[in-house]
């Protein structure tokens, strides 16, 4: 690990860049945690529905006594809502994006937001998998790029991965590490290496439990069983994927068959399931069906069946 030392910077203004499934809930945290929070996005509709989400989201908390009423008052107060990039960009101390997986759309944002925040500013990026070296050689202050990995649904996910560019210097680690604290995170220190820790043992265990279905070992139901109640994970492997979107979680087996080679080539039912647009509880059909009440939990009310 490098011993480079940079600009200590003390955050108070955090911007959330994309608004999102995984944006609101960082805004969500940022904003409990005490910072002024931007949360933002060029749709005006993903920006609204972000703040309904937050707003019952944290109604729920106080309902389930894990938030107080005072607190989810302060939080929805500290919620600043912008469209523009480079206005959300130009008073923060930390910029958090959360974008979707794609480099290309990663490395022109990081631009703008590079010429839009202040020299102090840290940027980070929540990528579950691309390489923040490469993102940080997209600006001109490459010490100051960072991983912050977090966990959907973030609200109640502990774990942020703080990962380690290249470039990275200790004093922005410092800073992740601070700021995913006061969010109420517990930090790990990564070195980049493609798909970090967790999503390279989670890709694999979600990519087996494909073939496992789509070689008629199982069923859907049963493969999530077993992996719950036999290995103690909180949530099945495809209870998992629907809620991530199987979309992104092949998008991500792609970039790690290509960067670590074949033990991560996508299961061809995954394949099948995206081209077929069963995308998870997004578009309520993935490997499960949903059924109206999906958006407020419901059952799931049928399991897709395997396919040769």
């Amino acid at each position: 690990m490098s011993g480079r030392r940079g600009i200590a910077v003390e955050i108070q203004r955090v911007a959330v860049v994309g608004a999102g499934t995984m944006g609101r809930g960082i805004a969500q945290v940022a904003a409990l945690g005490g910072y002024q929070t931007v949360i933002q996005d060029v749709d005006a509709g993903t920006l609204k529905e972000a703040r309904q989400a937050i707003a019952a989201s944290l109604a729920k908390g106080v309902e389930l006594g894990k938030v107080t009423p005072a607190a989810a008052q302060a939080a929805r107060e500290r919620l600043i809502p912008l469209a523009g990039v480079a206005e959300a960009a130009s008073r923060a101390d930390l910029v958090i994006e959360a974008v979707p997986e794609d480099i290309q759309i990663k490395l022109e944002l990081f631009k703008v937001l590079d010429r839009a925040a202040p020299p102090h500013t840290v940027l980070a990026t929540n990528t579950s998998a691309l390489s923040i070296t490469e993102i940080a050689a997209a600006t001109g202050r490459p010490e100051r790029v960072i991983g912050m990995h977090f966990f959907n649904p973030v609200h109640l996910m502990r774990l942020v991965e703080i990962v380690r560019a290249l470039q990275t210097d200790d004093s922005t680690q410092e800073i992740a590490l601070a700021a995913a604290r006061r969010m109420g995170k517990e930090p790990v220190i990564v070195n980049e290496s493609p798909g970090f820790v967790t999503t390279r043992v989670n890709a694999l265990i979600g990519n087996e439990a494909f073939y496992l279905l789509h070689e008629g070992v199982a069923s859907a139901r049963d493969i999530d069983k077993a992996i719950k109640l036999g290995l103690n994970h909180p949530m099945g492997p495809f209870e998992l994927v629907d809620l991530v979107g199987l979309d992104t979680r092949l998008a991500i087996l792609n970039f790690l068959h290509r960067t670590l080679g074949e033990k991560y080539r996508p299961c061809p039912l995954l394949e099948k399931y995206v081209k077929a647009g069963r995308l998870g509880k997004k578009v309520g059909r993935g490997v499960y069906e949903y059924g109206e009440e999906m958006e407020s939990g419901a059952v799931v009310v049928r399991a897709a069946q395997s396919e040769a």
